[in-house]
């Protein structure tokens, strides 16, 4: 594949690491809950349900060994979120980190975002390689010198010392949310963000902690009268006064803060009839939408739903201009997918760097790619029994039917309990972080 993050037909994704225990008795702590690469590349986040963010450094590419050129180590771990309990409602507060979003670097520092379903958290984490010696009123220790006894003064100097990085939290948005957080987005002004929960999104400064401005409300006078909820919600990538919201009844609406400071009437509606072939108890389910995501260049709009990845031009609302089945096979199984709550799963789904493949996840460890120029999608499978330096992942195919083929997987035997919600994509490179119950895997193209 030439280029950056270029077309999947041309790529052999091969094993490069993975992260976590091997345990097959995972504890709940432990499962990752969001993914996210920052604006370089350079350093990948993790969340897990147990309020804990891990952030992984890439090492610089070591020209004897340009295989090893994606080789992320543990560069931060910290606590983001407690359990906390809400005294008013009785209610228990989980420590789940929802959503991680890293903000533009602007110096040498890095900033993130995280949130849980009710707080969010803006993060600093910055590098100390220097050590302040040489105080005048207290010792080396921290014990205070009485000033009496001080006969000479000292110059304080900077002495080297091994590198640390400090993750401190520098604000914490709180009590602007009723209900739970699905989506943070930072805006591309650099100076705000939005969050959003099942009825409301609000916009934030960076800088104020204090009060939010409600742009998107959608909770109806009567509880009984309510209908939908918000799924997701994105601003565009350089639009500052755009942004779209989805839906569980599977419609995208793009709204223009400069119109009105409420977006009650939103810009424009995406939205696809519905094929009346495929009516069924579970359609409203299956139409729900569970992630949102601009394309990097602002044209396109990428959707997920429960069986399908649909690509939406801003400029047509009427239909998506591409859909990709991402588990079709699945659609027989909807029943026993309702009974075991996994028709509730909610997938999320990433571009890569130029915008020609699209990613997500799937059930059995799976997780599909699809190239929009080449019409070419392929299944890959994240799992320990290929994870030798190196291997090249080979494709896997799902068979819904019929006589099953030799390298063919029956969709009876298929692991529902193994899945793949949480994808992202190296925004330059062809490098995948793909998290598996409580397991990180990192892919790379195959290097000759």
């Amino acid at each position: 594949m030439a280029g950056t993050g270029g077309g999947s037909n041309d790529v052999q994704w091969c094993f490069s690491q993975v992260k976590g225990a091997i345990d097959d008795d995972v504890a709940e702590a432990d499962i990752i809950s969001t993914v996210e690469f920052n604006h370089s590349g350079e350093l990948l986040a993790t969340g897990d349900k147990g309020g804990r963010v891990v952030i992984f450094q890439q090492e610089i590419e070591n020209k004897s060994q340009p295989q090893c050129r994606s080789e992320y180590n543990v560069y931060s771990t910290f606590q983001s979120h407690e359990p906390e309990f809400d005294y008013l409602k009785s209610l228990e507060i989980e420590e789940k980190i929802n959503k991680i979003r890293w903000l533009p670097q602007k110096n040498a520092a890095q900033f993130l975002l995280s949130t849980n379903d009710k707080t969010i958290k803006l993060w600093k984490i910055s590098e100390r390689d220097k050590r302040l010696e040489g105080y005048n009123l207290k010792e080396e220790d921290g014990r205070c010198i009485d000033p009496n006894t001080v006969t000479a003064l000292r110059v304080p100097v900077f002495r080297p010392m091994d590198l640390m990085v400090e993750a401190s939290p520098r604000r914490v948005f709180a009590n602007a949310h009723t209900y739970h957080i699905n989506s943070i987005s930072i805006n591309s002004d650099h100076e705000t963000y939005l969050s959003a929960d099942d009825l409301r999104i609000n916009l934030w400064h960076q800088e104020i902690t204090d009060r939010s401005f409600n742009i998107v409300d959608i909770k109806p006078v009567n509880m009984e009268e309510l209908t939908e909820v918000i799924t997701a919600a994105e601003f565009h990538p350089n639009q500052c006064n755009t942004f779209v919201y989805s839906s569980s009844k599977g419609s995208i609406r793009l709204c223009d803060m400069r119109a009105s400071a409420l977006c009650d009437k939103h810009s424009k509606l995406f939205e696809e009839p519905e094929d009346p072939s495929n009516r069924s108890f579970f359609s409203e389910i299956i139409s729900s939408i569970s992630d949102v995501k601009f394309s990097h260049n602002g044209r396109y709009m990428m959707t997920r739903d429960y069986l399908s990845v649909k690509i939406w031009d801003l400029n047509m609302e009427t239909r998506p201009v591409e859909t990709f089945q991402v588990h079709e096979y699945l659609r027989s199984k909807l029943c026993s997918l309702y009974e075991n709550d996994c028709i509730f799963d909610k997938f999320e789904c990433c571009w890569n760097g130029n915008d020609s493949v699209v990613m997500t996840g799937s059930y059995n460890n799976f997780f599909r790619m699809f190239d929009r120029g080449q019409r070419w999608d392929v299944t890959l499978e994240a799992s320990r029994e290929s994870s030798k330096p190196r291997q090249v992942l080979k494709p896997r195919k799902v068979c819904a039917g019929g006589k099953r083929k030799k390298d063919e997987i029956s969709v009876d035997s298929l692991d529902f309990n193994k899945k793949i919600l949480h994808t992202a994509w190296h925004p330059q490179d062809n490098i995948i972080a793909v998290a598996t119950t409580n397991n990180l895997y990192i892919f790379q193209d195959k290097v000759n």
